[in-house]
């Protein structure tokens, strides 16, 4: 937490989240305009906010695409907000708030955290349906994980198992999966008192996918990027994952239930039904 807050110290890298905060998944160069400063020291200065885990970069093609990552400030949450008796989901919904809202004409996520693990066991807890089962709010994902086949979700261990329309777009073992988003279902509407009305809007939203990137971190370590996108303007799934809609924990709940789980042995409590 130290190097968070010597990045933040900054004013200079204070504003580059700012400008971030504003569109998030920048390059450099459209970073760089408006700043009275040089590229090497915005370059500089990015690279001081990737250590401290602020800003994650995403290669595209030729280009490198800068966002936010909320984890580190999240991991302040957990640490000193508590002690002020604040409820710690509004706390995350408050940062996640502050540091992952964008431009809604092209919402996207990505989120950065390191788990004590190795990359096969990563992604065993990412694809088996006994690990998916004890981080995902009891959900099982259950595919064979080839490209082009289904997600499968499986509500109880005895249950048959749903098809939601998802399906794997790439599949590199230890190393990438990605698969498309289902849309909203019934249980969160009653989880959110959503009218049939709602319900019918939000599924009209464009089907969006999420990406998993898994990086040896060190001897004993994993750097795992989620990236979320594809999402249709002012989407309220956006708002969900990301953790902004009131009532759900999103993307940060449950990675934070992952990691817990792949490194104790045991997850945090069940995250909620819009994850």
């Amino acid at each position: 937490m130290d190097d968070v807050f010597r990045a933040l110290a900054d004013p200079s890298r204070r504003r580059l989240l700012d400008r971030l905060n504003e569109r998030n998944g920048q390059t450099l160069r459209e970073l760089c305009v408006g700043l009275e400063m040089s590229r090497q020291s915005v370059s500089k200065h990015l690279a001081v906010l990737e250590a401290a885990g602020l800003v994650t970069a995403v290669r595209r093609g030729r280009e490198k695409l800068h966002h936010l990552n909320a984890a580190p400030v999240n991991a302040i949450a957990d640490r000193w907000l508590s002690r002020y008796d604040r409820q710690r989901a509004a706390a995350l919904a408050d940062l996640s708030t502050a540091l992952e809202r964008q431009p809604m004409e092209t919402p996207s996520f990505v989120y950065t955290t390191y788990i004590t693990t190795t990359p096969e066991r990563l992604w065993a807890a990412l694809t088996e349906p006994a690990f998916t089962r004890r981080y995902w709010g009891g959900v099982a994902l259950i595919s064979d994980w080839q490209v082009g086949s289904p997600v499968l979700w499986q509500d109880a261990p005895d249950g048959e198992p749903r098809e939601l329309g998802q399906r794997v777009l790439v599949a590199e073992p230890y190393r990438r999966l990605s698969y498309t988003w289902h849309g909203f279902q019934p249980e969160h509407a009653a989880h959110f008192g959503w009218s049939d009305e709602e319900l019918a809007a939000r599924l009209r939203e464009r089907r969006s996918k999420v990406t998993f990137e898994i990086e040896p971190h060190g001897p004993a370590a994993v750097r795992l990027t989620v990236i979320h996108d594809d999402f249709s303007p002012e989407s309220e799934m956006h708002r969900a994952i990301s953790g902004q809609l009131e009532g759900s924990g999103g993307w940060p709940e449950l990675l934070a239930s992952l990691k817990t789980l792949v490194e104790t042995g045991e997850p945090m409590p069940q995250p909620s039904p819009a994850a």
